[in-house]
């Protein structure tokens, strides 16, 4: 994530029914897999950490474990459930066939070799590759020599592995302005591989993105998923983000008690508080900061830093 702020005022979303899964359109179903060929999503259950007095804010492991593995790997999340961390977030993005890999970066060159494997290919934009090409990219090597061979995930793949180690997901939209139509694709995938029904939708996914409109988006085609803005709107504008969002995620950094507790005085259109979950926090002084100033949850590359520093009795 980026940090990111609003300054104008949004309207409010039209509902509509909740047993809607997408709004009418055209286009095909984005994947990387025919549906017809893949076998029925084998669900877990979530797992529980208690209650919310008992466990201190919610920790969400950020691109996975990304402090001790390649962020947005598998063996991020990996890393992220061996921690015992439930919550893992991630970033979408759509390829140039219209993939959605897990990437943070719109780029390939930090977290890939692609400018090694391609080298006529500058800039380098993900938009700009096909999955097949994506995949032949290491991105593990740049974080260390034992993750060499480490690839690029699709969201399939991804959606597959936090579901067999029976995590949650905390899913942002990476620039919207770029890859139009994404929330409805992304709402496709979560769907093929079982991440729309109503166990996911009430308390295992949130979609957040530093795009209002694309929030919005989400919330028009699926009025029942919990919903996430990334940014610090001012004070004045919240009730006009509560009418489509049901989280604030801000910035440590741009964030204050007094902040805490406006957003905290409105509720969503699920009619439940806003919430707040603040990101990037890596340390523990700053992880008792925030904590103080009451967040839901805490957004984190060394999450067993953070929920040292926050779990009640430490």
């Amino acid at each position: 994530m980026y940090a990111g702020t609003a300054t104008a005022s949004v309207a409010a979303a039209a509902l509509m029914g909740a047993g809607t899964l997408l709004m009418p359109g055209t286009g095909t179903p984005v994947t990387d897999t025919p549906a017809a060929r893949r076998p029925a999503p084998q669900l877990a259950p979530v797992r529980h950490a208690g209650d919310a007095a008992a466990r201190g804010p919610r920790v969400f492991a950020h691109r996975g474990a990304s402090a001790y593995a390649p962020e947005n790997t598998l063996a991020a999340v990996d890393r992220a459930d061996a921690l015992g961390f439930d919550w893992v977030e991630n970033d979408v993005q759509l390829t140039k066939d219209g993939v959605l890999v897990v990437i943070h970066d719109t780029d390939l060159r930090r977290t890939t070799n692609a400018e090694e494997v391609f080298p006529d290919r500058a800039p380098w934009a993900v938009k700009d590759f096909t999955a097949a090409e994506i995949s032949r990219l290491d991105a593990g090597s740049w974080f260390g020599a034992k993750y060499t061979g480490t690839r690029v995930p699709t969201l399939h793949q991804y959606l597959k592995r936090i579901t067999r180690n029976r995590q949650n997901l905390l899913l942002e939209i990476k620039s919207p302005e770029i890859y139009p139509g994404i929330e409805r694709a992304t709402l496709q995938v979560l769907n093929q591989e079982g991440w729309l029904d109503r166990s996911h939708v009430r308390d295992r996914l949130v979609i957040q993105s530093f795009g209002a409109d694309s929030v919005r988006t989400v919330h028009e085609l699926r009025p029942d998923v919990i919903t996430g803005f990334l940014g610090t709107p001012a004070v004045a504008e919240l009730p006009a983000y509560a009418a489509f969002t049901d989280q604030i995620n801000p910035s440590y950094t741009t964030l204050s008690g007094d902040y805490v507790a406006a957003v905290h005085a409105l509720k969503g259109p699920h009619d439940k508080k806003l919430q707040v979950n603040t990101w990037t926090v890596n340390d523990a002084t700053h992880a008792l900061q925030v904590n103080g100033m009451g967040v839901d949850g805490i957004i984190t590359n060394t999450p067993d830093v953070v929920r040292a520093a926050t779990r009640p009795g430490s």
